[in-house]
C-alpha cells in the first residue's frame, strides 16, 4: 500500500448539534382541524398562564438555539398566513407560543457523519503561500436515519497540517423563502443560508417529496465554465423511502442553493461524480449505472444524462463484489486523477486509484493494483463496520488531501503525495 500521512484528527458524531426545524402536523382528513385545535388552545390561554407556559419554553430551549424568539414568530407568521388568522389582537407571547407548538428540536448527527467532500473555498483572501482554506460537505444523519448535509471550513497546508474553524454554538438550517405547508414541494426548489449564519453552521435539510428520507453523499466540485465563470455543484441522491434519484446542487455563493432533479436513465442510479469543466465540448461524469462497475457518462446539458459507456470492472480481489467513484476526477498534468471505492471479502471497503487519459477520458492509463487506503484496526468498527468512503478528494500542489467516512460513524483525513501516486499509476 502506498504511504500516505494520516493526520491526527477525527469527527465524530454529535447528538449535542441541534437546530430548530417546523413541526409539522398531518393536513390530511383532519388534520386541519387539529392545527386550528392547538391554537385555539393557546388562545384561550390567560395572559399569566400563557407568560408561565412560554417561561417553561424558553427555560428549556432558548440557550440551545440562535434567536429562539425570532424563529417561534416565524413560525407563527406561518401558521397564521395558512390558517387566515386575524393576528392584529394576538399579542407576543402568544405569538410565540403558538410558534413554539409547531417546532421541535432536532440533532442532525446524532446517529452517524460520514462520506465528506472538499473543494477550494470561494474566499481565498489572505492566504499565505502554501496554504488553502478549504469547504467541505459532511453527511449527517439524525433521528429516522434521515441524513442532511452540512458543513465544515478549514485551511489546509502544503505541509500536511489541517485546522477546522470551530462550528458554532448555534447550528441553524437552510430554508426556502414561502413554504406551503399543506404542499410538499416537487422538483427544483432553492434554499437559502440565513443572513447571520456561517457556512460551518449551516445544515441543508431535505424539502422536496423525493428527498423526504435523506440527502445522501453530496459530491462537490468547483467547476469551470466555458466564459471561466465558477460555480460550485454537487450531485447527491434523493431518497423518498422506496426510490432514489440522482439530482445536483449548485451555487456560486453557498448563499443561496439550487437543488434540482436530473433527468435520464443515468439519474436513477447512486454514486454519479461531475467533471471539473466539460471535455471535447461534453460535460462528464462518472457514474455506477449496475451497481457494480464504473461508466463513462457524457451529456450536452448538466440535467439529462443517458446510459454511458463501461470504463472499469472488478478486476482485484479487493474490489471483486463491486466498485465506484469516490468524488469527482481531478486534473493533473498526465491526467485525470479518480478515486474509486472497491469492496471485497467480508464486505470491506477499499479506495484506490485510476488515471485516465486527458483528452480521452475513456482511456484508462493506468489503475492502482493494490487499495491506496482500506479500513484498518482501529477504522473497522462503528455503524456499518468495515467501511472506508470518500465523496471528493481535493488537490493542493502536489499533495492530495483525502477526508474520508470511517465505518459509517466518524470522518478522518489523509494527505498523499500526487507524485508517488502517479509513479504506482503509471
Amino acid at each position: 500500500m502506498i504511504e500516505f500521512f494520516q493526520h491526527a484528527l477525527r469527527l465524530y458524531a454529535d447528538p449535542s448539534r441541534v437546530v430548530v426545524r417546523p413541526f409539522h402536523l398531518a393536513w390530511a382528513g383532519n388534520g386541519g382541524s387539529r392545527t386550528e385545535r392547538l391554537v385555539s388552545e393557546v388562545m384561550a390561554m390567560s395572559v399569566s398562564d400563557t407568560r408561565a407556559q412560554l417561561e417553561i419554553v424558553l427555560k428549556d430551549f432558548e440557550a440551545r438555539h440562535w434567536q429562539t424568539r425570532r424563529v417561534f414568530m416565524t413560525r407563527y407568521d406561518e401558521i397564521e398566513a395558512q390558517l387566515k388568522l386575524d393576528g392584529s389582537e394576538i399579542g407576543d407571547e402568544k405569538r410565540q407560543l403558538i410558534g413554539a407548538y409547531f417546532c421541535h428540536e432536532y440533532s442532525y448527527a446524532a446517529a452517524a457523519l460520514m462520506n465528506p467532500s472538499a473543494v477550494p473555498h470561494f474566499d481565498q483572501s489572505g492566504m499565505p503561500q502554501g496554504s488553502m482554506r478549504i469547504l467541505m460537505s459532511l453527511r449527517s444523519v439524525g433521528e429516522g436515519h434521515i441524513s442532511s448535509v452540512a458543513f465544515r471550513e478549514g485551511i489546509i497546508t502544503d505541509k500536511n497540517e489541517l485546522k477546522l474553524a470551530p462550528e458554532p454554538p448555534f447550528a441553524t438550517a437552510t430554508d426556502t423563502i414561502d413554504e406551503d405547508e399543506e404542499h410538499i414541494p416537487e422538483g427544483p426548489i432553492t434554499v437559502y443560508r440565513h443572513r447571520d449564519s456561517t457556512l460551518s453552521g449551516t445544515v441543508i435539510f431535505p424539502i422536496t417529496a423525493a428527498q423526504s428520507k435523506g440527502l445522501e453523499d453530496l459530491r462537490l466540485v468547483q467547476f469551470t465554465h466555458d466564459d471561466g465563470s465558477i460555480e460550485w455543484l454537487g450531485t447527491y441522491t434523493a431518497y423518498n423511502g422506496s426510490v432514489i434519484q440522482s439530482e445536483l446542487m449548485r451555487t456560486r455563493d453557498f448563499r443561496a442553493f439550487d437543488l434540482v432533479p436530473m433527468t435520464g436513465p443515468a439519474a436513477r442510479n447512486k454514486g454519479m461524480a461531475l467533471f471539473p469543466r466539460k471535455v471535447n465540448g461534453k460535460y462528464m461524469m462518472i457514474g455506477r449505472q449496475d451497481g457494480e462497475n464504473v461508466f463513462l457518462l457524457q451529456s450536452d446539458t448538466l440535467l439529462h444524462w443517458e446510459e454511458g459507456e463501461k470504463l472499469l470492472t472488478p478486476k482485484f480481489p479487493w474490489e471483486l463484489v463491486q466498485i465506484g467513484n469516490c468524488g469527482s476526477p481531478i486534473e493533473l498534468d498526465e491526467g485525470w486523477l479518480l478515486l474509486t471505492h472497491g469492496v471485497g471479502a467480508m464486505r470491506k471497503y477499499s479506495i484506490g486509484a485510476v488515471l485516465l487519459d486527458k483528452d480521452d477520458p475513456s482511456k484508462v492509463i493506468g489503475r492502482t493494483r493494490d487499495p491506496i487506503l482500506a479500513a484498518a484496526d482501529q477504522d473497522r468498527e462503528g455503524y456499518v463496520p468495515n467501511v472506508v468512503y470518500t465523496c471528493g478528494p481535493l488537490r493542493h500542489g502536489n499533495k492530495l488531501f483525502v477526508p474520508y467516512g470511517v465505518a459509517d460513524s466518524s470522518v478522518a483525513f489523509a494527505f498523499f503525495d500526487i507524485p508517488t501516486l502517479l509513479t504506482a499509476l503509471t
